[in-house]
C-alpha cells in the first residue's frame, strides 16, 4: 500500500495542530516527525513536548524519525509522547540490534534509516527484524534539499533484496520527494513517502490530494 507521510518540519508552527489535522483529513496516512539533536545532524528541531501537543489532533500513524545520537535512550519517552513507529539511523546506533529490540519491546513498529552514502550491507543481519527501512535521498538535517539521483538505484536494490528474502518490508524515502518524481520512486519499489515542502508549501490539503491522486493511479 502506498502511503504519504507529510513532514511537519515544513509546516507553519504557528498553526501546527490545524495543519496536522488538515493533511490527516485530506487522506495522509502518516505524520512524519523529525527529531534532531544538533549532534547527529547540525540542526535542532523539536522533542517530546511538541509530539505530545499534536497527538490529539489526529489518529494517523506518528512516524518518528530519530536523527539523534544513541536514540535508544529516548524510546520510552517517545512512546509516551504518542509515537506509533520509531525509525533510527544505523549510523547513530552503537548497538543497532539492541535499539531495534528496545523499540519492539515497547510495542512500537521499528524502522532503520540509512544516509545516502551508507551501503545496504549494514542491513544484512537486521532486515528481517524491522518493519520499515528509510532510504534518505538527501543528507539529513535540513529541509528543502534536492533529491540525490543515485538513491533511486538503492531503493530498487533494497526492494529486490526484500523480495529475495520473502519480506514485505515498507520502504520509505525521505528528501526531495515531489509529485514530479514520485512515480519513479514507486516504480523503484518505495511505498512510504515523506514530503515536507511539497505538502506544506502553499495549500497543504490540495497538495496532499495531488499525491494521493497519483497513488490511486497505481492502486485503483
Amino acid at each position: 500500500m502506498l502511503k504519504l507521510a507529510p513532514s511537519i518540519l515544513a509546516a507553519d508552527f504557528k498553526n501546527l495542530g490545524q495543519q496536522v489535522s488538515d493533511v490527516s483529513l485530506a487522506g495522509a496516512q502518516y505524520i512524519h516527525l523529525d527529531v534532531m539533536d544538533g549532534a547527529f545532524v547540525p540542526s535542532i528541531s523539536f522533542g517530546m513536548p511538541v509530539i505530545s501537543s499534536i497527538r490529539s489532533c489526529t489518529d494517523r500513524i506518528f512516524d518518528v524519525h530519530m536523527m539523534v545520537e544513541e536514540p535508544g535512550r529516548y524510546v520510552s519517552e517517545i512512546k509516551v509522547a504518542g509515537a506509533d513507529l520509531i525509525c533510527v539511523h544505523a549510523e547513530a546506533c552503537t548497538h543497532l540490534d539492541r535499539t531495534i529490540n528496545q523499540i519492539k519491546e515497547a510495542g512500537l513498529k521499528a524502522g532503520v534509516a540509512l544516509n545516502p552514502a551508507t551501503p545496504l550491507s549494514v542491513l544484512d543481519c537486521i532486515l528481517s527484524e524491522v518493519d520499515m527501512v528509510l532510504i534518505m535521498s538527501v543528507n539529513p538535517g535540513f529541509g528543502g534539499q534536492k533529491f540525490i539521483p543515485y538513491t533511486l538505484t538503492k531503493i530498487r536494490e533494497l526492494r529486490n533484496l526484500c523480495k529475495e528474502r520473502g519480506l514485505d518490508t515498507d520502504i520509505q524515502v525521505d528528501g526531495g520527494v515531489t509529485c514530479d518524481n514520485i512515480r519513479e520512486l514507486i516504480d523503484a519499489g518505495a511505498n512510504v513517502f515523506v514530503a515536507g515542502s511539497a505538502v506544506f508549501k502553499g495549500d497543504a490539503v490540495a497538495n496532499t490530494r495531488e499525491f494521493l491522486k497519483i497513488f490511486e493511479e497505481y492502486e485503483g
